[in-house]
């Protein structure tokens, strides 16, 4: 049930008072505790201290007891546990892409709560909510001085609806505040100014205000990055960020924590984007999916702050529930120079030393599960790709590996040295030509280190005469207006703008496939030709098809190889030994010329980054610009829909639904919708890019007068179901298995053996009555927390998705739409049981299925013959149970609500 933040049992006898310069905070004790029967608790690692804490704050006896506690505690003797906790963040960051959707599920279940006879006042953020819009800026103009007022002008321009909506949302519900459009990205703004590292509320009756650990949910996986400041910052989908809202806490188990022992120092050279690709490397190796992972070691004695949160920052890379950091000096520096208050940063120190949640010289090793160890000195410059971050590939031999992947991926090694023309243009492109080099997203531009890196070697290649390639798309996408203050401040602007990389924006852009298209001419010289070219970015992800429709290779890079790759104008360039470009005099310019030392770069950061800058771009953060404070604002308590809007429209997830749930049926002869093989992303489930015109998404925008100029992208319609769910499975790139050697959101229908794309062939289905199911292979849902990859798979008709393995946030949100995720036992898949997608599946028994049972599949096969096959739901607690009967997450929560005013 749902359950108040009514005070703690305290089972444990450990609430005491905090005292500090004459304020008076109210915490619970984790060495009282220890010493009242929680014995060996303070050789936890610091991220499961956290977890204890937030159990002991909240011990009611239902949700949370004495029992669950204690399981913190056991998990000394096996360093890990089986027993499900209920974790209540402090607080929820949201962002656009998400956001939305969210607001549009809380506007419905409003409406809903109203026709099942509650009150839609009780439908509340009961926690504070931030959402930063981020995710809409694209980059349309670039490589000029205008290009910024062009992107945003164009911003407002496509995203009026939503924006209007949100301002409603900002004024309709409590707890709510809105960061508006051309702030920066959600998760830079929260390490710089939102979070708090130890958060404080008022206590019910007049006590003390109560302190403890800030910690978050957000509804982007990369909320993570947070955790470089020691908050313990998860991304989840926006199914259960909304329901963390409304009062519900996270259901998870407690996790094993993987230690990762950092020795030594950087070498100059090498960056912080070196050693988080390296680490996502060596993580992804050790299988850390649905596992907590700590930094520790005497290497964090050399490690900023901004390297930490870059590092944590790709938790959801490595496959890692969280990548934790503790409280150290440097935190409190850090605090410090981005202008958090005085009385704070004391209260963190005191807090955390209280607590024994403070990192020092005579601290002791934790106890983890599992460790491994990386000699910082072992780093060396790298680039990830060309279609996973974890595919780390040194600098040294990166053209290598490009040539590697074009003979044997793109099976095009006979064209390595083919070059086209490119009509009307004066040049000719050739594969692996970088055609986009992208200073983009929070994991980079937080860092000032490698943003005054890639400005100083801009001034470098500048010095010398060098120019950036005419077929690269440049731009700069900070997440943070500071970054531009600090650059300018260096005088490094200037030398990025002579190399085309101007601002374009404040926001996740290329990221997150807002690139923008790429010139006429060169698209059309690309498909042309089939050419295999490259972007080269600073981002966190670079999966098949979510850069760009053009671009086939995406390289994850540190900011100053970006601009590197820009000059060389390939990947098929080796830039440790061939040069970038010839300077005024003809001669050649190498990479090492140019590549300022550490030291140049040190020197810059603490010259031009500083507090002030933080104080005033903060100052007034929900404010925004005119554009934004002249929206109007429509609405009351519950929200007028616009039935013709293609941006927001009144889901259809709460028709007919009644007070008490009916039992789950059992699936019967349903039909395979998709074969999938491993690493399946949500972004081929859901796209966030551009939206085709001849796709079921691009027809129905066609239909309701939207021209193709003005469709936008998935991500930002995502308040429209009819949009989203023709949108599931539509990715470019996806492969299904159904259709061999075929790319595209297509299916073959049984019986008619006609092929379709997904969602007419899934249309047809629901007119006929016949249920679906998925099978993939390993991996499933990797990639962003996209709560679309599961409404869109639920709205679709799939009934259960069956796999080899499942991504932790994609699986939860599967359950959370009330879709069953099951695995194969091991050494079993799709591919040994010989499916073709023209069999029928049927599982029985659901209506009494309980949490990680194994259930039988039966399977027949066009022949006749049937195999019946042994499979585990992925149900890993009774809250997710709950929630799987109820039809998903916000079915129960909403039932709960409405229950005692019915």
């Amino acid at each position: 049930m749902i359950a108040a933040l009514e005070p703690s049992l305290d089972s444990f006898k450990c609430r005491r008072t905090l005292k500090l310069d004459g304020d008076k905070y109210g915490y619970f004790s984790l060495k009282e505790a220890e010493a009242n029967g929680l014995s060996g608790i303070s050789s936890l690692p610091f991220s499961l201290k956290v977890l204890l804490e937030n159990l002991l704050r909240h011990e009611d006896g239902r949700t949370v007891t004495a029992d669950d506690i204690k399981g913190v505690a056991l998990w000394l003797e096996h360093k890990k546990s089986d027993r499900e906790i209920a974790f209540r963040p402090a607080r929820v960051l949201m962002q656009d892409f998400t956001g939305v959707p969210a607001v549009v599920d809380l506007a419905a279940m409003r409406d809903a709560m109203a026709k099942l006879g509650g009150d839609p006042n009780k439908i509340n953020p009961l926690a504070p909510v931030d959402l930063v819009i981020d995710h809409s800026v694209m980059v349309d103009a670039f490589g000029s001085d205008r290009a910024f007022q062009v992107n945003v002008d164009k911003e407002y321009e496509r995203n009026g609806e939503r924006y209007a909506f949100l301002r409603w949302g900002a004024g309709a519900f409590d707890n709510f505040r809105v960061v508006p459009p051309g702030t920066g990205i959600c998760h830079q703004v929260n390490l710089e100014y939102l979070a708090q590292t130890v958060w404080t509320k008022d206590a019910m009756n007049g006590a003390n205000a109560v302190a403890y650990p800030d910690t978050l949910v957000g509804t982007d996986s990369h909320t993570t990055m947070v955790n470089g400041l020691s908050v313990l910052g998860l991304g989840v989908g926006g199914i259960e960020a909304e329901a963390a809202m409304l009062g519900q806490p996270i259901s998870m188990l407690i996790p094993e924590v993987i230690g990762f022992r950092l020795t030594g120092e950087l070498k100059d050279g090498v960056t912080a984007t070196d050693l988080v690709l390296t680490v996502t490397e060596m993580l992804r190796r050790a299988g850390v999916v649905g596992k907590f992972v700590e930094f520790f070691g005497t290497g964090l004695d050399n490690l900023p702050l901004e390297d930490r949160a870059t590092i944590a920052n790709m938790a959801p890379e490595y496959g890692a529930t969280c990548g934790f950091f503790p409280i150290d000096e440097e935190t409190l520096g850090y605090l410090k120079a981005t202008g958090r208050k005085r009385w704070r940063i004391d209260l963190v120190e005191a807090y955390a030393k209280a607590q024994g949640l403070y990192r020092d010289d005579s601290t002791s090793d934790p106890v983890f599960s599992k460790m491994l160890h990386l000699d910082l000195r072992d780093v060396e410059p790298s680039l990830a790709g060309p279609k996973r971050p974890q595919d780390r590939v040194p600098l040294a031999r990166a053209a290598h590996a490009f040539a590697e992947v074009l003979d044997k991926e793109y099976d095009k090694g006979d064209e390595a040295g083919l070059r086209v023309p490119v009509k009307g243009k004066n040049f000719d492109l050739r594969h692996g030509d970088v055609v986009i080099a992208a200073i983009t997203s929070c994991t980079n531009t937080s860092n000032p280190s490698v943003m005054i890196a890639a400005g100083l070697l801009a001034k470098n290649a500048v010095k010398r005469g060098l120019n950036v390639k005419p077929w690269v798309k440049t731009s700069l996408a900070p997440g943070s207006q500071v970054v531009t203050d600090y650059l300018d401040e260096a005088g490094l602007k200037k030398d990025l703008d002579k190399l085309g990389f101007n601002l374009v924006g404040y926001g996740c852009t290329t990221c997150i496939g807002n690139s923008g298209p790429l010139p006429e001419e060169i698209s059309h010289t690309i498909h042309e030709h089939h050419l295999a070219v490259a972007a080269v970015l600073s981002g966190n992800r670079n999966f098949e098809g979510r850069v760009n429709h053009d671009v086939r290779a995406n390289y994850l890079a540190s900011p100053p190889l970006v601009v590197a790759y820009a000059l060389a104008g390939s990947v098929a360039v080796d830039l440790a030994k061939e040069p970038l470009g010839t300077d005024s005099d003809g001669e050649p310019v190498y990479l090492k010329d140019i590549w300022p030392s550490a030291k140049q770069i040190a020197k810059v950061v603490r010259k031009a980054v500083k507090k002030s800058m933080f104080k005033k771009r903060y100052a007034d953060v929900f404010r925004g610009d005119p554009e934004w404070r002249q929206i109007e604002v429509k609405g009351g308590l519950t929200y007028g829909w616009d039935s013709h809007s293609t941006y927001v429209q009144n889901p259809p997830y709460f028709t007919d639904m009644s007070l008490t749930p009916s039992p789950v049926t059992d699936i019967e002869g349903a039909r395979i919708l998709g074969l999938f093989n491993d690493s399946i992303t949500t972004d081929h489930i859901s796209p966030a890019g551009g939206i085709r015109r001849d796709s079921p998404a691009g027809l129905y925008l066609n239909v309701h007068g939207v021209a193709a100029h003005d469709f936008n992208s998935y991500g930002s319609r995502r308040g429209n179901h009819e949009v989203m769910m023709r949108g599931t499975f539509a990715n470019t790139r996806i492969k299904n298995q159904m259709v061999p050697g075929v790319e595209g959101g297509v299916t073959v229908h049984y019986p008619s053996g006609e092929r379709l794309p997904i969602y007419d062939a899934a249309m047809r289905y629901r007119a006929e009555g016949v249920p679906l199911v998925i099978f993939a292979g390993k991996e499933y849902g990797t990639g962003s927390s996209r709560d679309w990859a599961a409404k869109g798979t639920r709205l679709l008709g799939v009934r259960a998705v069956i796999a080899e393995s499942f991504e932790r946030i994609h699986r939860s949100n599967l359950i959370g739409m009330g879709v069953l995720p099951l695995v194969f036992a091991e050494g079993m898949s799709w591919r040994g049981l010989n499916l073709e997608g023209n069999e029928r599946v049927s599982l029985r028994g659901l209506a009494d299925i309980k949490p990680m049972q194994w259930l039988e599949a039966d399977i027949t096969y066009p022949s006749g013959e049937k195999r019946a096959v042994p499979l585990r739901a992925e149900i890993d607690t009774f809250d997710e149970l709950d929630y799987f009967r109820n039809g998903g997450i916000l079915h129960y929560v909403l039932r709960e609500l409405a229950r005692p005013a019915a």
